[in-house]
Parts: structure tokens; sequence; C-alpha cells
């Protein structure tokens, strides 16, 4: 089933990519790697890219870092109500991605909710277009990718921690170190592992951005924040004429990008001699 349902439509984008025209009568491209060498040309997807880019390095070391101060603190045995503030904080990522986006998109409209509190504190004087500006737009979709999988990574290490033995930090308490040694100390190193598998899945999920840029934004203003994703999606399906050569090799590129940075996280993060 993994063979039929995964790696034959895998081989089978891989010969699209090196062919041209509409699907029903698609030839072999002249060169082969044409669409490749359209790639470097298009300045689209360039934009695409750096704006992808742009939300992986702003986004996720700040989720990672929250999510990994949250299972901290939640981890704590003198904490009460445990269950009840990890449900809280896992919940949004239990969101249907339409809906949170739809409702982000509704918080930061011109008239909408966060305006109006701005506006009744006096912290501005008129309402901002958030949606409707390249850096704003950048801000709301980076601020709906940390409320959305913060807690959904927070999951993991705080797995992480509770196989690390409780002994360990009351050994570290009896020597008399600090909350923050024992943290950099102990908590980060056996946690590693943890820290290398979020890393790599938040920049696979990254790198493949779409419902946030499509519903949020649409990819504008003028694709100021549009994705490799969303414009891989609007030149297979979004144009009329579907152009999947272009589109498989555009594909083939973020997939070569993600096995890239995963390769970096992990050799990042094995310290075995």
């Amino acid at each position: 089933m993994i063979l039929i349902m995964s790696f034959w439509p895998m081989l089978q984008a891989l010969i699209t990519s090196f062919k041209k025209g509409p699907s029903t009568r698609m030839v072999w491209a002249d060169p082969w790697y044409n669409n490749y060498a359209r790639i470097l040309k298009d300045k689209i997807f360039q934009t695409a890219m750096g704006n992808t880019f742009f939300y992986l390095i702003i986004q996720v070391p700040i989720m990672l870092v929250l999510a990994m101060l949250l299972a901290q603190i939640l981890n704590n045995r003198q904490l009460k109500c445990r269950g009840l503030f990890r449900t809280m904080v896992f919940l949004p990522c239990a969101t249907s991605l339409v809906s949170y986006a739809l409702i982000f998109k509704s918080l930061f409209a011109t008239q909408g909710l966060v305006n109006k509190v701005l506006m009744n504190l006096h912290i501005i004087n008129e309402n901002i277009n958030w949606l409707g500006k390249a850096g704003t737009a950048k801000f709301v979709i980076i601020l709906a990718l940390i409320w959305r999988w913060t807690g959904y990574n927070m999951v993991f290490f705080l797995a992480g921690l509770q196989t690390i033995d409780y002994q360990v930090y009351e050994a570290a308490k009896i020597d008399g170190a600090s909350s923050w040694k024992t943290f950099w100390s102990i908590t980060v190193p056996l946690l590693r592992p943890v820290i290398v598998m979020t890393t790599i899945m938040s920049i696979n999920g990254t790198l493949q951005l779409f419902d946030e840029s499509v519903n949020l934004t649409n990819g504008g203003p003028a694709n100021s924040t549009i994705t490799m994703s969303h414009y891989i999606y609007n030149m297979s399906f979004g144009q009329g004429v579907g152009k999947f050569g272009y589109a498989s090799a555009m594909s083939f590129v973020v997939l070569i990008l993600v096995a890239i940075l995963a390769a970096i996280s992990m050799k990042a993060g094995d310290k075995r001699d």
C-alpha cells in the first residue's frame, strides 16, 4: 500500500517535472531540465521562497523555545491543575486549520477586535490594516503559527521531560545548582533527541506552509506573503490551466530543501563521539 499510494505517485511526479503542456497532452520538455531552469528565473517563486524562509527563521525558534519553557513549567509536580493547563495549551493544535485562520483573519481585520482593543487602550490612533501591508501581514501569519503549533511541540518536550529521572534534578539541587544551570546542564542535553525531532518536523511543516497563506492573506498584498506550497497550488489548480510539469519541478525543489535542512539539523544534534 505504501508503494502504491506514496512511492509510485512520487515517481510519477518526478517524471512529470520533466514534461510540459496541459495535463491531457503533456510532452517531454526541450531541454529536459527546462522546468528546473525556469525556477531560477521565476521572480514569484523566489519571493515565495524568501517569504517561507522568513517564516522559518522567525517562527520556528520562538515556537520551540516557548514549547520547551511551557513543558518545563507544566512538568512541575507542585503545580496544581496541571492537566487543565496542558489541555489549554494543546487545544489550539486540535483546531481546524481553516477555522483558526478565519478567526485570526477576523481578529486582525481593519474593524476587528485587535484594532478595537488597541484603540481603547490608546496605543494606536487609527485602525491598522494588518492584512493589507506586507510587514504586518507576515507578523499575523507568524503569530498564528506560534499560537497553533506551540502546544503541539510542547507535548513532545513534556513526554521527553517525563523520561528524565527526577532524582537527577534532586542531586543537582543538593549540589547547589541553580534552576537556570540545571535547565542548561541537565534538561537541554537530555532533551537533545526531542529537540532534533521537533526541529525537523517544524522545518518540514514550515517549508510546506499553505493554509495560513491561502486563508489569511491569499498570498497578498502583491505576493508579499505567498509561500512555496501556495504558489505550487496556484500553478497546479489556481489559474485555470494546470501547469503540472512546472509545479512538480517546484515540489521537488521543496523536497530537496527539506532534506538538506533535516540533514543539517540531525548533524547538528548528533553529539555522539
